[in-house]
């Protein structure tokens, strides 16, 4: 097997990505528009979708991370929006993109209309977290998003069979579609919720952190194939537990948890990057496969079926996000501020990736000896759709957001929360501190108790310090000094038992132990850092 082609992939992904952080333009709008580039540079290798890699390979982690990265308390606040959105409008995209479709293609059967539909009714996770995090949107219009994103795949492929097998002709009724549904997203949820204790209980009992992350990386891949093995959805199963180990990670191991936190930093970065340029490496695959259609009347079509789906996007979002608060006193009371710019953003964040094409590539070539009718045009419209939201909307969505001026955190009300709490920790620390060495087992020297003491007062001092003036000088606070004071000590140390190992006073090994525990200070700093 050749592995200079995935090689090639994978580092020119990452090159691009690196290199579109110092750029205004967002990394995935980037690495499409390089594998669109790419796709005709000669010599580069034919890239195909597979959506046998894809779904159960590339899926489940980028599911996984994400939903590591959100808040179960935030999501659950936040409930009827996400199933609104991913429950109800990607059933309503479904049909209406269907019936646009049906009408405007000559020829193309309701059923397969409807796939195509299907295809392109849920927005991308990897695309909607992405945009999210550099755009820094309200929290709650991004819990939303991340929500929406997170659950929706699995009502799309559920919606996706349902056509599929109305298309191959087999007997798929209004009832039928209920049942597959509710067997999906029940067994699903059932078995996320069934394997998501035993896997925590395991995480919290391996002390060794390779092992810890071995298990981690394994996770999604497991939650995954157990609900599709007994006919649920994957991605329902792989959500409900990052979700729950997300929020009890405070109870693993804090060297597993530092490790983990890097590992999937990596993971995540290497698979959204190669994910997106393979989107733009499809271009040569769906215009080889036009044939009778001809590219101009498919450009056409393809016009048409991204308007439908921005505009039932809008048609679905604002009388979801109205609608309830009308008709519910509770609702009012619980969402005060809602305004007609949310929905405005929501609409227009609707950006498609690259599940939308797997799924497509999985449409089956023949059906009872026949050709399926229209797979080359819904390859065609599918890719076409999921480039011109991510160009169109990706693009256009950070200035729009600029242009609502919509109201961002304050960071001194968020430092000033974040004092707050570390203030009440600390009390509560002093007050642990005082009771064990009050027992005659824990007496330690004083040096070493005031060390404990001034570690607290540290911690609790550190958040307010960055609430003080700046140094003129420096552009510093004083807390700001304090680190980079503290990373120049850790240089230093590390600089000296560098030089005592190659002076062969202390060996290799004993080198790795002094400088982890560097390692660990220098993280704890880097962190404070970028939470400041």
């Amino acid at each position: 097997m050749d592995v200079m082609p995935l090689l090639m992939l994978v580092a020119g992904s990452a090159a691009i990505a690196g290199a579109a952080r110092r750029t205004p333009v967002p990394a995935p709008l980037l690495l499409v528009a390089a594998g669109l580039v790419a796709s005709y540079v000669p010599g580069v290798p034919a890239y195909t979708l597979d959506p046998g890699i894809v779904l159960p390979l590339l899926l489940p982690p980028l599911l996984h991370t994400a939903a590591l990265d959100s808040s179960y308390l935030d999501l659950r606040a936040n409930v009827r929006p996400v199933a609104l959105l991913s429950v109800g409008y990607v059933l309503f995209a479904t049909l209406v993109v269907g019936y646009v479709a049906h009408l405007l293609v000559p020829g193309l059967p309701a059923p397969a209309a409807l796939v195509l539909g299907a295809v392109v009714a849920p927005p991308d996770a990897v695309a909607a977290t992405a945009i999210a995090r550099r755009l820094g949107l309200p929290s709650r219009i991004t819990t939303i998003l991340q929500g929406e994103s997170l659950v929706n795949d699995a009502t799309a492929i559920t919606a996706y069979k349902v056509a599929l097998a109305a298309a191959l002709g087999a007997s798929a009724t209004w009832i039928h579609g209920i049942r597959e549904f509710t067997v999906a997203s029940v067994g699903g949820i059932g078995v996320g919720l069934v394997l998501m204790v035993p896997i925590h209980w395991l995480r919290k009992r391996l002390r060794e952190p390779l092992l810890q992350n071995t298990l981690s990386l394994l996770i999604p891949f497991v939650a995954y194939a157990a609900a599709e093995q007994v006919e649920a959805s994957g991605v329902l199963a792989v959500v409900v537990v990052a979700l729950h180990l997300g929020h009890r990670s405070w109870q693993v191991d804090f060297a597993t948890r530092l490790q983990e936190a890097a590992v999937w930093r990596m993971v995540a970065f290497i698979l959204e990057s190669t994910v997106f340029a393979l989107i733009g490496l499809q271009l040569p695959v769906v215009l080889r496969g036009l044939g009778a259609y001809g590219t101009g009347r498919a450009l056409w079509y393809a016009v048409a079926v991204f308007l439908a789906v921005v505009a039932a996007r809008y048609v679905w979002v604002f009388p979801a996000t109205f609608l309830p608060r009308a008709l519910s006193a509770r609702i009012r009371t619980r969402e005060p501020d809602t305004t007609w710019k949310a929905p405005v953003v929501v609409g227009w964040a609707g950006m498609r990736g690259v599940v939308s094409l797997a799924v497509a590539f999985s449409i089956p070539v023949a059906a009872h000896g026949q050709p399926f009718p229209g797979r080359n045009l819904i390859l065609f419209l599918t890719f076409t759709t999921v480039i011109g939201t991510l160009v169109v909307q990706g693009l256009t969505l950070p200035p729009l957001i600029r242009r609502l001026r919509l109201p961002e955190p304050d960071p001194a009300a968020v430092t000033l929360a974040e004092a707050q709490a570390q203030s009440e920790a600390s009390a509560a620390a002093e007050a642990r501190l005082e009771e064990l060495l009050a027992d005659e087992r824990n007496v330690l020297p004083q040096p070493l108790a005031d060390r404990l003491s001034a570690a607290m007062e540290r911690r609790r001092n550190a958040v307010w310090e960055r609430l003080g003036a700046v140094d003129e000088r420096t552009g510093e606070s004083v807390d700001d000094t304090y680190r980079r004071l503290a990373r120049e000590m850790i240089g230093a140390e590390r600089a000296v038992f560098v030089e005592l190992r190659d002076a062969r006073r202390i060996d290799d090994e004993m080198l790795r132990t002094l400088l982890r525990r560097l390692d660990l200070e220098e993280a704890a700093a880097y962190r404070e850092e970028s939470a400041g």
